[in-house]
């Protein structure tokens, strides 16, 4: 049946979390109320990858790009859009240039160096409706896979595709499901990672709230390549929408014969479980996570063997996160070739990263391997925000480095990315500007890696704690040049030493901001100073008396009571006398700061 108008609304977490829901059920209402519901299709679809302007309606065919919409508009745009031909200009679109009166979706700067591979269907389609899956080349190539290649010939169109694991080690795709089919065992398995903690990071579950069919897909095609008829996703059980969505996809696929007993009348059996996660950190590595999926505490064991060999009950498996899977579909049904052409000589493809932090333009970005992070931040991110300057980029998550403006043309690939102090990770971007302090975002990655230890090793167990405990010495001015060499040495000892990712990379914020922004620890150091006014033990509040016009809001606002007024006797002639802040009840917490509206409290 055709529509005079389809309206596609943003339902992944983030948009849900402002009432998407409720615009999208408005829509419905007003269609109906409105007498139109004949006109007009109404579809939730997943993330649109801008978080920053939703909830995002995007309205067709006219490419209408609704921002920052509210449940009531949901009445306006029928009436004015789909009754009247008019669109709902207040809730356009339209950039930071005031001249323009409209921007389709494919004009915004946010989209414009955006090639979506992996997102190709996410805002496209409806996530619950596999027919609409179907309808974009889907399982298109897991037709091919089952009746026309050879495992050969699929790991081989794999090679040509240069894909590389999505989940931060970039390890050939190709070569750990050759390892798999050749190695021997009863059985076989498949194991989705859909276990994403680094923070900041969204990747993984707005992918699987948007296509989970392309995981699925990617997952069975796997699992013909290696021998295997069984496969695990693996997510964290923060994510009920993602799990929802794919517990109606799994559904859905084995309804349509594409998944459990002989697929497609090819005589290949394939079936998928979910298994959910608790939230362990830990759990991203692979022998961790494999010994969660037996039942057993979630700690990385050592390697070799690897998974590959012995893994899941000790049979042959293979583990590769949501984006990697996400591929696979695009290879299989384009050919491997078609994905080798995007991206550089040694990483080929794209990259999706949750674009966060102190940028104009949050939200998911996916763009091909070799783009500069200028590029991402200044371009497709906006650049800064508030005019603020910008001091650097943390990529990898609590694994990764933190990088400064000298970084910000260098081309964004596994190698490049190490060579210069961080790592790709699983596509955490976090950005900072001035307002930031280096020592206080080290402690707090440190921190989170000592309550995320699994403590198996002592590398790790003990590290962590000590890294953790040097750090908060400086950024409560207790810190000696001393503590910057142990953090150091430390740091080079669990590179070493510890047993998993995550011992080996924790030091890496810590050792990057010491590289790049080492003024910074030595004015905590000497100075007793921080810059940002971050760290609270270093910052001091007070007023200023000539500005202070007594009105005493930041005494109400004060929880702690610490700031009183002066003797009036003191300033003969003013109407008011000015306040004062008693330091030794001062808690730091800066609610005088926020509330004067004068400028006469004072940060130092």
């Amino acid at each position: 049946m055709a529509f005079k108008h389809y309206i596609l609304v943003c339902g992944g977490t983030g948009c849900e979390s402002s009432k998407a829901d409720d615009i999208y059920r408005n829509l419905i209402t007003e269609a109906d109320n409105q007498g139109v519901k004949q006109e007009v299709q109404i579809v939730k679809t997943g993330c649109f990858g801008f978080c920053e302007a939703g909830p995002i309606v995007k309205v067709l065919p006219e490419e209408s790009f609704y921002v920052h919409v509210k449940p009531e508009d949901a009445k306006e745009i029928i009436s004015e859009q789909v009754i009247k031909g008019r669109e709902v200009k207040r809730l356009l679109y339209k950039g930071e240039n005031p001249q323009v009166k409209k921007l389709a979706a494919d004009d915004i700067e946010f989209y414009q160096k955006q090639v979506r591979v992996v997102l190709r269907n996410c805002g496209v389609i409806d996530p619950e409706n596999i027919d609409e899956y179907i309808a974009r080349e889907g399982y298109a190539g897991l037709e091919k896979v089952l009746f026309d290649w050879t495992p050969e010939k699929l790991i081989e169109e794999m090679k040509v595709s240069g894909l590389r694991g999505r989940g931060g080690a970039g390890f050939p795709t190709w070569l750990k499901w050759d390892l798999a089919r050749k190695a021997t065992g009863e059985v076989k398995y498949v194991i989705c990672n859909a276990d994403e903690g680094d923070p900041g990071a969204y990747m993984d579950r707005s992918t699987i709230e948007g296509d989970p069919h392309s995981v699925i897909e990617g997952m069975i095609t796997a699992g013909k390549a290696i021998g295997s008829h069984q496969g695990f996703v693996y997510i964290r059980a923060e994510y009920p929408l993602a799990i929802e969505r794919l517990k109606k996809a799994l559904f859905q696929a084995e309804e349509y014969g594409l998944l459990g007993k002989n697929i497609l009348g090819s005589g290949f059996d394939f079936n998928i479980e979910i298994r959910l996660g608790a939230g362990a950190f830990v759990c991203g590595e692979e022998t961790a996570l494999i010994k969660s999926v037996e039942g057993n505490r979630g700690m990385p064991v050592p390697k070799p063997p690897f998974p590959a060999n012995k893994g899941l009950w000790g049979m042959p498996t293979i583990i590769n996160n949501v984006e990697t899977f996400a591929n696979v579909p695009v290879i299989t049904s384009r050919g491997g070739a078609w994905l080798a052409q995007i991206g550089t000589a040694g990483s080929k493809g794209t990259k999706v990263f949750a674009l966060t932090g102190k940028v104009k333009n949050s939200g998911l970005v996916e763009v091909p391997m070799g783009t500069t992070l200028r590029e991402i931040i200044f371009e497709i991110g906006g650049g800064i925000k508030n005019g603020k300057k910008f001091k650097g980029i943390q990529t990898g998550g609590p694994s990764g480095g933190i990088l400064t403006e000298k970084s910000l043309d260098i081309p964004i690939d596994f190698e490049t990315l190490t060579a210069n102090g961080s790592m790709m990770g699983s596509g955490g971007m976090i950005v900072m500007d001035e307002d930031d302090c280096v020592v206080d975002v080290a402690r707090f990655y440190m921190e989170f890696c000592v309550d995320e230890s699994c403590g198996k090793c002592s590398p790790c167990r003990i590290g962590t704690t000590q890294l953790l405990h040097h750090l908060e010495k400086i950024a409560g001015g207790e810190g000696t040049e001393e503590d910057l060499d142990k953090l150091e040495v430390i740091g080079k000892a669990m590179n070493m030493a510890s047993l998993c990712v995550l011992g080996q990379s924790a030091p890496n914020p810590t050792i990057s901001t010491i590289r790049n922004f080492r003024e910074e620890y030595l004015e905590h150091i000497r100075d007793h100073k921080c810059r940002a006014g971050k760290c609270k033990k270093l910052v001091t509040f007070s007023i200023d008396p000539v500005k202070c016009l007594g009105c005493s809001v930041c005494a109400k606002k004060c929880p702690t009571k610490c700031i009183t007024q002066e003797d009036p006797a003191k300033y003969p002639g003013r109407k008011k006398a000015p306040y004062i802040i008693s330091p030794e009840k001062c808690v730091k917490c800066g609610e005088c700061l926020k509330s004067c509206k004068f400028n006469a409290v004072l940060k130092g």
